[in-house]
């Protein structure tokens, strides 16, 4: 009796737990059970149209599903397919479907056991594979014991939502059956492709051949060796009813000829020969892909309004959807996707907006023109890390806190365990100043930075950006360890061309049904994530990033300039090349660029994101703009501008240190202006409150600009006097020491004369001398000539100007390089964990040499 007992207690403690269990996984998985109602979409009639922001119709939404499964466009009603394909299908797939609850309880128990020890034996039931293929698509490949427990809780939910054939119509509506140009999904395709016939009209032996192919749609490439499957196929439904003997014997009699294959019989129907001649057939026949006109923009759309409103509401009827897009920028993008000289394999992903309000004007989701149709929304929906185009956000941070554009820092290895590397794999070992780190995307100098910075505030301000960094991501964040889209992307460079406002994106303006109005969403507020003199100085790095070195030199954004407007940007590329990014920025006009694959595979070595990703967005911003009026950025108040080494910086008025100070830079440690912005802001709102002292502050304003305007020029026609001034000096002090040393050839080319006239009359005298007796000589005697020394031999050599050190003039040597030069050609690479090395490339320009200190 207590072995009875202690049996019981056992048992029943297993059933607490197991009940706890499967609460916990429901209350841990009910956002997943939550999406049984997105199968509602394949069932409902409704219509919502959609229109641009100029009021002209852009086209109608159709189905998606939360998860990201694509759904085939042309659903197909229960009468709209063959009853033999329903037959078959249920009878290959899940021959008890219309008696169990949703869980095939043997299959189950079979494929459970099978999956915790690796071996992935079937036994899905039809609607688990509706599960998997739909509502579970994002995690359908994956094997593990935890999708199988997902897909019998949600088959369960699907069986008391749905009816039995409605369950198997959204299974004939969505199952993969092969691939012809596109993936092809759904009866309706397979249909086409195999048999040139609509769904409806499909035979038995047709139907049954199609079954056939549901487990793995390659046995379509060896029809004899599964020929036998369709026998098969046909006896078990003449077994399970759904087919007579005498309809069985003449399915497999009938001539079947899938396309492409050219095949004999015998009068008993078995094959006697069997031969794929067109190998391309099956391509050729299957639909083509069908990419509508701002598909990447529809997608994004329904997917809004469907979080908004829900898919019920959506498709319940017709409704009309205003939105935000420009058509003229929705045009140029996808121009430029079609015209995008891509790495073999690669798509893309772009999104443009408007900066002053966060409005979106376009979206392409995938690399148009390649013949290649992705459901997935790149522009949207991606996330990919985003390499250097990162750095402006944190470089703006510093200038924030205090940090000019011609401080410093050290190019040199780091000290510690993480060790990233520039692309050159080398470093100068010198001191560098901001400006010149970010044009030649140096690495070494940006983490330095994030060091002295600290990361917690770096990753505050990507926050307030939009963007999301992964939790302990660490210092290689600072050179691209963070995921995003083009769209996030895009938001957070916008506040570079409006004065420092993020404004979250925005695709919809407002839902009407029948003239009443069901949603309307209001613009952004907007954040102040820098102040407008940040703002400028930010833009003024990336505006330097595109504009200070030619190609030559190793610019990196140069192939995104456009002509008569101000662009500013910045590339990035991730490890093994498998990203290439470019995000920037001209007026009126926010964009960001991905290209990439979509299996994430690495791209090229010689693929860079300067000659790639650069060139697509210069061609969608600048068609996107073509016919506006040029426009320019104007810096605000408290603004000026210096030469930095032949490279003119944006500077706050009020961080003074002069011309000096501007030039050499150093390593600040910059005080906090908090108290100053208090300050700011106190006299703002006071001037709020008043027009007229706003007005005053105004005009105060102006007049103190027109000031340092005015000073800033006569500033630099001092400089430039002076300079004039030094040149004539040196030419005199040239002129002078020319004529010093013709005199003094001249003053040793006589002495050189009066030698050798000397050197005459003395051969002379001893020769006569010689003929003469000669007298005896005296030891001691001092008579013995002395040499003399050539008076050429003791003339100073006349100084070198060119040698001179001009006053305040840097030698490369020093502290900040000269921007003109290239000493490392480096690329914005991200960071490669546990190696600290970085392996991506920008854009190195033709004639750059890599590895140069």
């Amino acid at each position: 009796m207590r072995l009875i007992a202690n049996l019981f207690k056992t048992l029943l403690i297993l059933v607490l737990l197991g009940g706890v269990g499967l609460l916990a996984m429901l209350l841990l998985w009910q956002g997943d059970l939550r999406r049984v109602d997105d199968l509602n979409v394949l069932e409902y009639g409704g219509k919502a149209t959609v229109v641009d922001a100029g009021g002209q119709v852009i086209g109608a939404l159709t189905p998606s599903l939360s998860s990201g499964a694509r759904v085939n466009r042309a659903l197909l009603k229960q009468g709209q397919m063959s009853s033999w394909l329903r037959k078959a299908v249920v009878t290959s797939e899940d021959t008890r479907f219309f008696e169990h609850g949703g869980l095939d309880p043997r299959g189950l128990l079979r494929a459970v056991v099978h999956s915790a020890t690796g071996d992935q034996e079937g036994g899905s039931t039809i609607t688990q594979q509706v599960v998997r293929s739909t509502l579970l698509a994002d995690i359908g490949q994956e094997k593990t014991l935890t999708r199988k427990l997902k897909e019998a809780l949600l088959a369960v939910q699907v069986e008391r939502r749905f009816s039995k054939e409605e369950i198997l119509t959204a299974y004939l509506n969505v199952v993969y059956w092969g691939v012809g140009r596109t993936d092809l999904l759904g009866a309706q395709d397979a249909a086409r492709t195999y048999f040139g016939l609509q769904a409806s009209q499909l035979n038995l032996a047709q139907s049954a051949y199609l079954a056939t192919l549901l487990p793995n749609a390659r046995r379509y490439n060896n029809y004899p060796a599964y020929r036998p499957l369709v026998k098969s196929i046909l006896e078990r439904m003449v077994k399970e009813g759904r087919a007579t003997r005498a309809e069985a014997d003449a399915a497999w009699r009938y001539p079947l000829r899938p396309v492409g294959w050219t095949v004999r019989y015998d009068g008993a129907g078995n094959l006697t020969s069997a031969t794929l001649s067109d190998p391309t057939a099956k391509r050729d026949r299957s639909p083509a892909p069908q990419v509508r006109f701002a598909d990447g923009f529809l997608d994004a759309v329904e997917r809004d309004l469907s979080e908004r409103l829900g898919r019920s509401v959506l498709y319940r009827s017709d409704v009309t959807v205003y939105t935000t897009m420009n058509r003229q920028a929705q045009t140029s993008a996808e121009a430029a996707s079609r015209g995008a000289a891509l790495p073999s394999g690669a798509t893309l992903g772009l999104a443009l907006l408007n900066p002053k309000n966060g409005d979106v004007t376009a979206l392409v989701g995938q690399k148009l023109g390649d013949g290649v149709l992705e459901e997935w929304n790149n522009a949207t929906r991606a996330r990919r890390q985003v390499g250097s185009s990162i750095k402006p956000l944190l470089y703006t941070l510093a200038l924030s806190k205090g940090w000019k554009q011609s401080d410093t820092l050290l190019d040199a290895p780091l000290d510690g365990d993480y060790q990233p590397k520039n692309y050159s794999g080398s470093s100068s070992g010198g001191r560098v100043t901001l400006r010149y780190a970010i044009d030649h995307s140096l690495n070494l100098p940006t983490v330095r930075l994030a060091q002295q910075l600290g990361l917690n505030s770096f990753v505050s301000k990507l926050r307030e950006l939009g963007l999301s960094p992964a939790p302990d991501t660490g210092l290689p964040l600072a050179i691209g360890a963070l995921e995003a889209s083009p769209l996030q992307l895009a938001a957070a460079y916008a506040p570079f061309a409006n004065g420092g406002m993020y404004y979250a994106p925005r695709l919809i303006t407002r839902v009407t049904e029948g003239g009443k109005t069901l949603l309307t969403v209001t613009p952004s507020g907007g954040q102040r994530v820098w102040d407008e003199q940040t703002a400028y100085l930010g833009l003024d790095l990336i505006k330097g990033v595109v504009g200070d070195l030619t190609p030559s030199q190793g610019g990196l954004g140069w192939k995104a300039r456009i002509e008569g407007r101000e662009v500013g940007g910045k590339t990035g590329t991730t490890n093994d090349v498998r990203d290439l990014w470019f995000a920037g920025v001209t007026p009126g006009l926010s964009a960001a660029v991905w290209v990439g694959r979509s299996d994430n595979a690495s791209l090229p070595r010689t693929a860079y994101s300067g000659d790639v990703a650069a060139p697509i967005w210069q061609a969608a911003a600048s068609g996107a703009l073509q016919g506006q009026a040029l426009a320019q950025f104007t810096p605000p108040v408290q603004i000026e501008f210096r030469r930095v080494r032949g490279v003119q910086m944006a500077f706050k008025a009020e961080q003074g240190g002069g011309f000096l100070g501007g030039l050499f830079g150093g390593n600040p440690a910059p005080a906090t202006r908090q108290d100053q912005a208090a300050q700011q802001q106190g006299s703002q709102d006071q001037a709020a409150q008043d027009p007229a002292a706003q007005n005053a502050q105004n005009q105060a304003a102006q007049d103190q600009a027109a000031q340092d305007q005015a000073a800033a020029e006569a500033a630099q026609q001092a400089a430039d006097q002076q300079a004039a001034d030094q040149a004539a000096q040196a030419q005199a002090d040239q002129a002078a020491a020319d004529q010093a040393a013709q005199a003094q050839v001249a003053q040793e080319q006589a002495a050189q004369q009066q030698a050798t006239q000397a050197a005459q009359a003395a051969q002379q005298a001893a020769d006569q001398a010689a003929q003469q007796p000669q007298p005896a000589v005296v030891p001691g005697s001092s008579d013995q000539t002395q040499g003399q020394t050539d008076p050429g031999t003791s003339a100073q050599p006349v100084p070198d100007p060119s040698s001179q050190t001009a006053p305040n003039d840097l030698q490369p040597s020093q502290d900040v390089p000269q921007n003109q030069t290239n000493p490392n050609q480096s690329d914005p690479g991200t960071f490669a964990p546990n190696s600290g090395g970085v392996s991506g490339q920008d854009n190195p320009a033709s004639g750059a040499t890599f590895g140069q200190p």
